[in-house]
């Protein structure tokens, strides 16, 4: 999925773990996908620190899961599991993949979250838009300006700016979530297999949030983004 030309993807979406997006957005993924534009995942980390699976399992699943959205491409900085720091190598990190990239629309996680690592993406992610304009900065890759910087809820869900029905790709969603059997339905004979937040209910859950952000529009099954921006109609 990473064998795409650099300077082709339309929309980017950082994830601070293999499976963030697929949780937060996956349905606006593959809707953008199966519309023609391509879209790729820049995970930072191999999420090494997870209770359950390895790093090894985790790369299949993600890519299992990203050929069902339909990606362009997928990536991993291979940053530490739990040491995002901010510091100043892992933002330019994440401004060389904007600029390799050269995407019209970037996601990040939304800065609120009860995971510190999906606010310190949604952080450095809003720093590496703003640096991969200045040309100033690591001049060695050409300057690129990004359209709009969307926010998508992981763990909770707050009241969104817009939303983007996906009534007709839920079960595409979920497929792709399911790929990841080792975070939300790993088998009690696993060896070390432990209980988290995500071997319960989870992905009943998702459906449910989903569902409920739906429901002021009346669509069956919506995800929904925030902007610190104005929004553009038609740019989405």
């Amino acid at each position: 999925m990473n064998a795409v030309q650099p300077g082709t993807l339309d929309m980017l979406v950082f994830a601070a773990h293999p499976d963030d997006a697929e949780i937060g957005m996956g349905g606006t993924i593959v809707k953008h996908a199966q519309a023609g534009r391509s879209v790729g995942i820049v995970d930072l980390t191999y999420a090494e620190m997870s209770s359950n699976g390895n790093v090894e399992t985790r790369q299949r699943e993600a890519e299992q899961a990203g050929q069902i959205l339909g990606l362009a491409a997928r990536d991993n900085l291979g940053l530490p599991d739990r040491g995002l720091s901010g510091s100043s190598e892992q933002l330019a990190a994440m401004v060389a993949c904007i600029r390799k990239y050269r995407p019209r629309i970037v996601f990040a996680p939304y800065f609120i979250d009860r995971h510190p690592d999906h606010i310190a993406c949604s952080r450095l992610a809003e720093e590496a838009v703003f640096n991969a304009k200045l040309r100033k900065y690591a001049p060695e890759l050409p300057a690129w300006t990004v359209d709009q910087l969307y926010f998508y809820f992981i763990n909770d869900a707050h009241t969104p700016q817009l939303l983007i029905d996906i009534s007709d790709v839920q079960e595409t969603k979920m497929a792709a979530l399911r790929a990841y059997r080792s975070q939300f339905t790993p088998e009690g004979n696993e060896a070390d297999w432990v209980e988290t937040p995500l071997t319960g209910a989870y992905l009943d859950n998702i459906v449910a949030r989903d569902r409920l952000l739906g429901q002021p529009r009346k669509l069956q099954f919506a995800e929904g983004f925030i902007a610190k921006g104005p929004i553009a109609l038609g740019r989405f």
